[in-house]
């Protein structure tokens, strides 16, 4: 490493302490030529997730942009925020297990759709009518169509279908 002093690149490390988090590592160094002590920081370069849009820009995948955009389908459905973090967590670690950096809205779309399914019927059409770009009613009736009915949903042990103790 290059002394910021004299500019040599002869120095020892003196000690070396890792950061609170593990994401930083904190190096105290001595210039062996000057002898006068430097601090480095060494931190692992995360090369960002680029996002292919439909008109074929690209933009830096955004955590609180898929967050927000959870939220609003979500709006006055009872699914909790904590209940979205651990969806968008689950989407990030399988980003991370690609080997190619870009990644397409469709299959964000996707992955988002899997996930969010079970979780509220209702947040699921939500966001897939933004997320499909629903043309007319009858591609939009085909996606309520495509989801299980209420006979074909399991009911809690003891209760009608009006959902009424027996």
């Amino acid at each position: 490493m290059k002394c910021p002093f004299c500019g040599q690149n002869d120095d020892r490390v003196v000690d070396s302490r890792e950061s609170k988090d593990g994401e930083t590592i904190r190096r105290r160094r001595q210039c062996n030529a000057c002898e006068r002590r430097f601090t480095s920081y060494e931190q692992i370069e995360d090369i960002p997730y680029m996002v292919v849009k439909h008109d074929g820009t690209r933009q830096e995948f955004s955590r609180t942009k898929m967050l927000s955009g959870l939220l609003k389908a979500c709006e006055k459905r009872p699914v909790s925020v904590n209940q979205l973090e651990e969806l968008v967590d689950s989407i990030e670690s399988e980003l991370h297990k690609k080997l190619d950096r870009e990644i397409t809205t469709q299959e964000i779309g996707a992955l988002v759709m899997e996930r969010l399914r079970p979780l509220d019927q209702v947040a699921y059409i939500r966001f897939a009518s933004v997320y499909r770009r629903f043309e007319d009613v009858d591609a939009f009736m085909e996606m309520v169509r495509s989801l299980p009915s209420a006979e074909e949903k399991p009911r809690p042990a003891g209760t009608t279908r009006s959902g009424r103790k027996d």
